[in-house]
């Protein structure tokens, strides 16, 4: 992501919440420092607490991207990620192959090739941003 960024000449400032607890101090940071917007990265703290980070963008006006889908359904702004629901079928095909007396260490490693854009309009209202028509053209879903 960083080198990302550069190419687009955006600033990455990362924070780290160890604990849901530490959700507070990053909040009143974010506060102070107003950034563009706020990308929330994967992990099991960030999904756990998904509506409270949700919430906090939607009350501080901050565009939020997200990489995983329920966030958006609770006011985060976006989500684009591996369609999940494509990629389940995807293992219960393997679960198939396995069932039938494939070896799985022979089974080849897949990532995702089927991905999502889901767009929440509700949220872009609320936080006054227009989304591109374009955009919403592109998107899988939108929220309305």
């Amino acid at each position: 992501m960083p080198a990302a960024a550069r190419t687009l000449g955006l600033t990455i400032q990362p924070w780290e919440v160890r604990a849901a607890d530490g959700f507070e101090k990053v909040f009143a940071a974010l506060n102070k420092e107003r950034p563009d917007g706020l990308y929330v990265s994967p992990g099991t703290l960030a999904r756990d607490n998904s509506k409270r980070i949700a919430g906090f963008a939607l009350k501080s006006r901050l565009p939020s991207v997200y990489v995983i889908r329920k966030p958006v359904d609770a006011g985060g702004l976006m989500y684009y990620g591996a369609d999940l629901a494509y990629s389940y079928r995807r293992v219960a095909s393997y679960v198939d192959k396995i069932l039938k007396g494939a070896k799985p260490a022979d089974l080849p490693v897949e990532q995702p090739t089927k991905f999502e854009l889901v767009v929440n309009l509700k949220t872009a209202k609320q936080i006054g941003l227009t989304v591109p028509q374009r955009v919403l053209a592109r998107a899988d879903r939108v929220i309305k």
